[in-house]
């Protein structure tokens, strides 16, 4: 049995999607798992709330591999996302643990170690030392920007090149970063439930095949478009300021951008070398490929009367 908690988010649900194809009838789970029941009939959704220990133990009974795909960006009334993250991850790394699961396979984030590392990655980090020493052996992805149509880095980067003919842009632009579509990551993932597991905390890095800034991102995007954005930059824009202004010219609201911005701030470079010795036949495709499936799956899902 495996469990895919986060199941209705972006990367949950292409990872369901993938799993169903490949002939595995996942258990899906989120707080609200009638969305889930109404997508998937066919399979056995449950209710998860990591902050509620008592919907842990139903939905982990019988599973062998359990995805951990739960992530707070916002500050809410029960606190900032990097304690509710770490709340969350130990209960369910120990109720994992004590209901048998053999293995879990977490999302987590690029970055160095360091003073420099934001808040939000630092969380990231964080929660996976945490799942692997409160349960089972941990298999820890750790990615950059996810390249598709609905994750909120690719809304932000689309809807500045559609939407601003010209633009001020602050020096984290120029922070280099190596993006890779949602597919891979998925494949990633999937590939994960076979790989041998050698130690309680196996981490390994993934990305495309390039490295890019976002100024870089935002100039092939532009291209892709047609146009032809002004781009000037400035030193003293902060990340706060960087967020309101993302808030007011993009889709993706001002608390989301904000914990994306402070990432953007850190090199997230992949070393890549744990990824090609055990998933050799993984192979990322490029930025420009990943963008053409986001847009072709953005325009889909416009066009599609079931979405709205």
């Amino acid at each position: 049995m495996i469990l895919v908690t986060g199941a209705s988010g972006t990367i949950g649900s292409a990872l369901v999607e993938r799993l169903i194809a490949d002939g595995h009838a996942p258990r899906v789970s989120s707080r609200h798992p009638s969305s889930l029941t109404e997508r998937w009939p066919s399979l056995e959704a449950v209710q998860l709330d990591v902050l509620r220990p008592l919907t842990l133990a139903p939905a982990l009974d019988s599973v062998t591999a359990a995805y951990y795909l739960v992530h707070s960006m916002e500050p809410s009334a029960q606190g900032g996302f990097s304690e509710r993250d770490a709340e969350g991850a130990r209960a369910f790394a120990e109720a994992a643990l004590e209901e048998g699961v053999e293995r879990v396979i977490y999302l987590g984030g690029l970055g160095d170690e360091g003073p420099e590392l934001s808040e939000h990655l630092a969380s990231r980090h964080e929660t996976g030392r945490i799942l692997a020493e409160s349960g089972p052996p941990l298999l820890e992805f750790r990615a950059a920007m996810v390249v598709g149509a609905d994750s909120a880095s690719f809304r932000m980067l689309n809807d500045l090149v559609n939407r601003l003919p010209a633009m001020i842009v602050p020096r984290w632009v120029e922070t280099p970063s190596q993006p890779i579509a949602t597919d891979d990551v998925v494949t990633y993932l999937i590939s994960g439930l076979t790989t041998d597991l050698v130690d309680g905390h196996t981490i390994v890095e993934i990305g495309g095949p390039q490295v890019l800034t976002y100024r870089e991102m935002i100039e092939v995007v532009a291209r892709r478009r047609g146009r032809d954005p002004l781009i000037v930059g400035v030193p003293f824009l902060t990340p706060r300021l960087s967020s309101y202004w993302c808030g007011l010219t993009t889709s993706v609201p001002s608390a989301l951008a904000r914990p994306l911005i402070e990432g953007m701030s850190t090199p997230m470079v992949a070393d890549l070398t744990e990824a090609a010795k055990r998933f050799p036949d993984v192979h990322p495709i490029a930025f420009t490929e990943a963008l053409e499936r986001a847009s072709t799956e953005e325009s889909s899902s416009n066009h599609d009367p079931g979405s709205e």
